[in-house]
Order: structure tokens, then sequence, then C-alpha cells
């Protein structure tokens, strides 16, 4: 499958669109939302650039998207207002994902965001002129998007532990998943699946370092906020363990008879789950960027009024997955199986805590 070409979140605004179920990364970015601002704060302050670029890699849709473009600006804007020897600058601001993604929904809602952002900013500071202008950039993250040299910033939340494509060494040569039943590393999986993955994630990681080391400015930088594990364990009660649920939710739709077991065996995940070592070896390795900072952080369990915790993952997962598995299981079969898949989440909440991680890395251009 041509992950390129299938895979994006849910589009639109109906019951199972990523702009209805994306609460949880949402949650997650406020976390180190503080993080994010101070970096971008930094970053414009030691060159006060009259033309700011910034760019945010895998956005989607949604107001998920301009609501962090929204603090942004306002946080350069205070630092204008608080210095007022320093000219406004204008606001250059790339959405990229890839073709697939409804940019559609991003731009119907641009007009409202314009009016009620340019509102904001006429009462807290009412000097600012300056206008912020927002492109869609349709392509995939690993390889390049922009030109030399033009921005100054650059911003990507859970979006790199998607990989470009399957990992080939998947598959033996017949073309057959030598990872058969299970969607992701788990336990019973050989030695062989996880290096699959890990080669295919030190590929795509190091050509995503190597582009952007050419578009960003020397003194830019990058915060990236995505999946990954605790240690050198691929197999733990995390990002892998959901993956392990999956399996068993569509183990259900198999002894039904809703599934043939032959599709099950052909179906693998374009995702990794890095460790920090891996991560900061390939940073090492391309020598472009130093790393200021690296953090881990856990996601606080869906605590809302209308929805249990997992079913409020099922909803997260469906809108992120259901273009791929639809594409190769059919659409019919998709209430049942995230229906089985919340019941599996919480079942095993009851029994013990499931604990995904998640890093935010701050790297300096060089």
């Amino acid at each position: 499958m041509d992950v390129e070409k299938v895979f994006h979140m849910n589009g639109g605004l109906g019951e199972n669109s990523y702009a209805q179920n994306s609460y949880l990364q949402k949650k997650a970015s406020d976390m180190v939302k503080h993080i994010t601002l101070k970096s971008l704060e930094e970053t414009y302050v030691s060159s006060t650039p009259e033309s700011l670029g910034i760019a945010d890699l895998g956005c989607s849709c949604g107001q998920n998207t301009l609501s962090t473009i929204r603090e942004m600006v306002e946080t350069i804007d205070k630092i204008v207002h608080k210095f007022s020897n320093i000219p406004p600058p204008e606001y250059r601001v790339y959405l990229n994902d890839l073709p697939t993604n409804d940019f559609n929904a991003v731009f119907k809602i641009l007009p409202d965001f314009y009016k009620e952002l340019n509102n904001q900013r006429h009462v807290q500071c009412q000097k600012l002129e300056s206008s912020v202008y927002i492109a869609g950039y349709p392509g995939t993250f690993y390889g390049r998007l922009f030109p030399d040299k033009c921005l100054h910033f650059i911003y990507s939340s859970y979006s790199l532990h998607w990989l470009s494509k399957i990992p080939p060494g998947l598959y033996d040569k017949e073309g057959h998943s030598i990872n058969k039943g299970k969607f992701y590393i788990s336990k019973s999986s050989s030695l062989q699946v996880s290096k699959a993955y890990f080669n295919q994630f030190q590929e795509d990681f190091s050509l995503f370092l190597q582009s952007r080391s050419k578009e960003i400015l020397s003194g830019g930088r990058m915060v990236l906020i995505l999946l990954g594990r605790r240690d050198q364990n691929h197999v733990d009660r995390g990002n892998s363990f959901l993956w392990e649920l999956l399996s068993q939710s569509f183990a259900t739709l198999v002894s039904k008879g809703e599934v043939k077991q032959e599709k099950v065996d052909e179906y693998d995940a374009h995702f990794y789950a890095p460790s920090r070592n891996e991560l900061e070896e390939e940073v090492k390795k391309n020598g472009s960027f130093k790393l200021e900072r690296f953090e881990m952080f856990e996601i606080e369990h869906y605590t809302g009024p209308y929805m249990s915790h997992g079913t409020a993952v099922a909803r997260t997962i469906r809108a992120i997955q259901e273009s791929m598995i639809s594409r190769h299981f059919g659409e019919e079969i998709l209430d049942n199986l995230f229906e089985n898949y919340g019941n599996l989440i919480d079942e095993e909440m009851g029994i013990e805590d499931i604990k995904p991680i998640s890093f935010i890395i701050v790297l300096k251009r060089l």
C-alpha cells in the first residue's frame, strides 16, 4: 500500500473526523506548550527578522492546527509590544501535510481565524500592522519541501512516528509478511521485525533532518513532539501495547467470520516509537543541529463525561487509521472493530494502567 497516496486523518467535521477526535493530541501539545512558545520566542529575539518563516509539518486539519498558529503569533506580538523599538514582523506560515490531507477544511475556517486574530491583536497591541500569511504546502516531509534557508521555526506535533512507508524488511522473498497476525512489534515478533522497523526509522529520520537542515536558517529552531518508548525494549505497556490490542480486536472479528485471517496477516503499520537514544544518535550523526532540550511526558487520561477513556482512545485511533484500514479491509468493519477496541482498552485499564509516552525535542540549527 502506498502510504503517501492513502494515509490521512479523517477530514470534515463529522462524528469520526480528526477535528472532532483530536482531544488527546491537543491536551498533550498544551502540556508542553510553554516549551514550544519559549523556543519560538528565543528564536525571534535573537535575530528579530522582518519576515518570520514558520512551518507546521504534519498539520492535519481542524482547530488544533490554527490554535497553535494563533498562540505563536500572540507570543511574538507580546514581545514586539513590550519592546517598542522592535518593528513587528510579517508572519509567513506554511501548513504542511500529505496531499491526501483535508486542506479544504483548514481553508474554510481561515476567514474566521483571520477576523478573530486581527480583532484580538487590535485590542491587545493597537500599533501592530503586520500581516499573517498562511498557505497550504502539500507533500511528504521525508524530503525537501521549502527553498534554502527560508524558515526560522519548524513545529511538528504527533507526526514523526509515522514512517514514510511500511518497512520493506517485513516481507519475505515471496512478498508475504513475516509478522503475521500482528500489526507492529510484539512479544511474538522476531528480531527481524524490530530490525525492519528500526532501519526504516533511521532512513526516514535521517532524511528529515538532512532536508530541514537546508531549509532552516542558522539559529533557527525545530520543536518536535512524537510518540516514543522508555528504553531499548520495543514491547511495553505503552504505544506498542495499543497496537497489540488493535490486533486482538481484529482477532475477534476473524473469530466471528467478519474478516479473513489472510487479510489480517497482510496488514502492517507504518509506525515506529523510537527511544531517546535512537533519536539522539540520529541528531548526532546529522551534525547540523544542537539538541537544546529533550523531555519525556505522558498524556493524561481522558476524563470527560460523555465517554470512557477507552472509547476516547479508540475514536482518536480511528480518526487517524481509518484511511489505511478501510482501504485494506473495507469500511463495513469499522464500527464493530473500534467498539471492540475501546472495550479492550477499558478492560485492560481496569487491570493495569496503559501509559504511552511522548517526547518533545528542541533542536537549534548550528
